[in-house]
């Protein structure tokens, strides 16, 4: 009965409760996992694809400004974790959304976590097709997902503190093996370091006006539209991951340095590889896959699978290791942040408490099945949506936290007890969401800077009078 009691607490882990102060971590500790989960191979192509649109210099000053943003939203939401010890889709319930409020963020949250994890799969797939030279039929489907969604299952529920302990190692290996690539890719183009660095828009400008990027306004648009999907849902990860932080600072640091991996590092490198090794990338398949050359640039261009194809080429067989192992380490958190949103959805639903084991296997099938049919493509072109979400849930959550908290403390007013619904978290994430996507897009192309501002200030106006008049 103990050996079973200690395997049900770890594969637990405080999914439904505060984190006790004995397993508090500090800042290095935590930026392992905050800046492991985003160092992966759909964020190189997220780099490639938002330098390929905007040039290396605007896609880097974009970078550089959701940097600032996602790391003061993480630290936000993060500090509420490591106040209340508990992670985002839990604490929403006291702070914004109520108890049947909070799953709609466990729907959103859960949904785009798992689309990540769908997707990361979906590239090593490719990977080992790629580098085992397998025709992409049902067998090795069967056998490559099957053995990866078994591998992210076992990991996350047993190995979880193991992954996370590793994946320093991981997460440095995997950026010395960036560095080489970087510098051994300029090298053999023939190109210099000052073209490299200032290199523009690759699209046709037929392509970049479809997108609303034919100026530099646009380019500057798209770009941090695309790339604060990522940091809106790194956000609520810092929640997740900020419940074990000792202090506020650490929390802080962690959120600031995985902002700086995803949306500068991996920015940086994504494009660099693809803009300096794509003449490598196209003669390798021309030379070894015995395509045409036109064959082989559209298919180095089409997709994050050409990230996969440039490690394995310019990595080697230790790239091509690292990679695996870095993917790992970030579809093992994916897995832990997926199965938490899914444990406090079924318990705000249902009040049904299995245990966090089931719902991370739960997380690992609705993973396969995104991988059925145009799953995937459909949920790629809902990031710049769940973005907005994302970061509307943070910026309510913070609001709650710091603005009407606060006020309610300072006019002496208790605590209430934490609503089934509340209603104005609820219509200021529709509010904000409708206005910002479908209003106000068309003046402020940043949807970001006018969803952010609406909750922060409509969620306040909208909650303290029913707070006052409860009272």
């Amino acid at each position: 009965m103990v050996e079973a009691s200690t395997i049900e607490q770890r594969t637990d882990d405080h999914a439904l409760e505060a984190v006790p102060d004995s397993q508090r971590q500090n800042w290095l500790q935590i930026t392992w996992s905050t800046a492991g989960i985003v160092t992966t191979l759909i964020q190189l192509f997220i780099g490639a694809l938002v330098t390929f649109v905007a040039g290396i210099k605007i896609g880097l000053m974009a970078g550089i400004l959701v940097t600032i943003c996602g790391a003061l939203i993480g630290w936000g939401a993060g500090h509420i974790a490591y106040r209340t010890g508990l992670s985002s889709s839990f604490m929403s319930r006291a702070h914004g959304f109520g108890v049947r409020g909070s799953v709609i963020l466990a729907l959103v949250f859960g949904f785009m976590i798992i689309g990540f994890l769908a997707v990361e799969n979906a590239l090593l797939y490719k990977g080992f097709l790629f580098y085992l030279d397998l025709p992409d039929t049902m067998t090795s489907r069967i056998i490559i997902y099957g053995i990866l969604t078994i591998a992210w299952i076992l990991l996350t529920a047993y190995g979880f503190n193991m992954v996370t302990k590793v994946s320093s190692i991981a997460l440095i290996g995997f950026l010395l093996v960036l560095l080489y690539m970087v510098i051994d890719v300029i090298a053999t183009s023939g190109q210099s370091w000052g073209s490299v660095l200032q290199f523009g828009a690759q699209l046709p400008p037929e392509a970049l006006k479809a997108m609303g990027a034919d100026t530099d306004a646009g380019k500057f648009a798209f770009a941090v539209n695309v790339l604060i999907g990522s940091a809106g849902a790194l956000a609520l990860v810092d929640a997740d991951l900020g419940r074990y932080a000792r202090t506020s600072r650490d929390i802080g640091i962690a959120a600031l340095l995985g902002n700086v991996a995803m949306d500068i590092v991996m920015l940086v490198v994504g494009g660099i590889v693809m803009y300096a090794g794509m003449g490598q990338i196209v003669d390798y398949h021309v030379t070894v896959g015995g395509m045409t050359h036109a064959a082989a640039q559209a298919m180095a261009l089409q997709s994050p699978d050409s990230i996969a194809a440039a490690f394995i080429i310019f990595g080697g067989i230790i790239g091509t290791i690292l990679m695996i192992f870095a993917q790992s380490k970030a579809q093992v958190l994916n897995t832990y942040s997926a199965s938490l949103s899914l444990t406090s959805l079924f318990d705000a639903l249902f009040s049904w408490r299995p245990g966090r084991l089931l719902f991370v296997i739960v997380a690992n099938i609705i993973g396969c099945i995104m991988l059925v049919g145009s799953i995937l493509e459909w949920f790629n072109s809902f990031l710049t949506v769940l973005g907005v979400l994302t970061t509307c849930f943070a910026g309510i959550m913070i609001s709650d936290y710091f603005i009407v908290k606060r006020t309610m403390r300072a006019r002496g007013q208790a605590e209430t007890s934490v609503p089934d619904i509340n209603w104005a978290g609820i219509i200021t994430l529709v509010v904000a969401f409708v206005l910002s996507h479908y209003v106000l897009n068309k003046y402020i192309h940043i949807e970001f800077f006018t969803s952010l501002p609406i909750c922060i200030i409509l969620y306040p106006i909208l909650r303290l009078p029913t707070l006052k008049n409860a009272s």
